[in-house]
């Protein structure tokens, strides 16, 4: 995540940042402050903090991790060189709005199935190179962040069925190829395909782009089966904020929603130099 920042921080700045050059003097000090334009989740707080820090901002915030804001709120002052302050800002408010807009649509959904025994999760349809700032916004919302990388567990999808053969047989291929230590998921499409997985020790199966009815039935014939407890149940794709609840009510265990990191909305925050202040 360091050295993701700081190119961030290189892209931004390319040869210098020319406007602050030419009209702030130099080693000039200033108080700064960012605030809430928006509602929501706040997340990324502490990244933040390290940012400005280790450019040698001095930096004080009152606001944890996770609590909800509101518009006007003061999130966090800063003081410090005014070159370097107006260097970083706009690096710093980008990722504290994608990660709070993540961390807001997160809690938004986790706070519409809280009745349920289920987890909300996110998937890795993350923007490049922000990976791991989504998935640490998914989890200070409350969703669960899902696989990190490639390496973190197996999970079989079309593509791979695709190359391989049958859901079955990529499943039977993946567990006499992995360790025992790792998960292995399988999507499927179809409700035999969902039944030959859960009858030959897929840890989680995922109901690809079913509708409602297509995963009540497949959870009806799986407890007919008596092995619906072999597996744990996952759905994905199309998941709304107005369908949800018609799929949480059939007794699945794990919703993943894309939209969580791609289609998200940044919060809106910014940053203000006290000019009262400024010595």
């Amino acid at each position: 995540m360091d050295k993701i920042i700081e190119y961030m921080l290189a892209e931004d700045e390319g040869f210098g940042d020319i406007t602050s050059n030419a009209v702030v003097d130099e080693g000039k000090s200033v108080n700064a402050y960012i605030i809430s334009k928006d509602e929501g989740i706040l997340a990324g707080v502490n990244i933040i903090k390290q940012l400005f820090e280790e450019k040698g901002v001095h930096v004080s915030f009152w606001l944890k991790e996770g609590v909800e804001i509101s518009k006007g709120d003061l999130l966090i002052s800063l003081k410090g060189d005014a070159r370097t302050i107006l260097l970083l800002e706009r690096t710093a408010l980008n990722l504290l709005m994608r990660m709070s807009g993540v961390a807001t649509a997160a809690n938004n959904y986790v706070n519409l199935v809280k009745d349920y025994d289920l987890i909300v999760a996110g998937t890795r349809k993350t923007s490049p190179a922000l990976a791991k700032f989504d998935k640490y916004a998914l989890k200070i919302g409350g969703a669960d962040t899902h696989r990190f990388s490639l390496d973190d567990m197996v999970l079989i999808k079309d593509n791979h069925i695709a190359a391989c053969g049958t859901p079955l047989e990529t499943l039977l291929k993946a567990k006499d190829n992995v360790s025992f230590s790792k998960k292995i998921e399988i999507e499927v499409e179809t409700l035999n395909d969902a039944i030959e997985c859960v009858k030959n020790g897929a840890d989680i199966v995922m109901l690809d782009n079913m509708s409602p009815n297509e995963v009540k039935k497949v959870i009806g014939e799986l407890k007919k089966l008596n092995i619906r407890q072999n597996s744990l149940i996952e759905i994905s794709g199309g998941i709304t904020s107005e369908n949800i609840l018609d799929y949480a009510d059939l007794g699945v265990d794990i919703i993943s929603i894309g939209a969580l990191t791609h289609a998200t909305r940044s919060l809106d925050f910014s940053l203000r130099l006290d000019v009262e202040s400024q010595s």
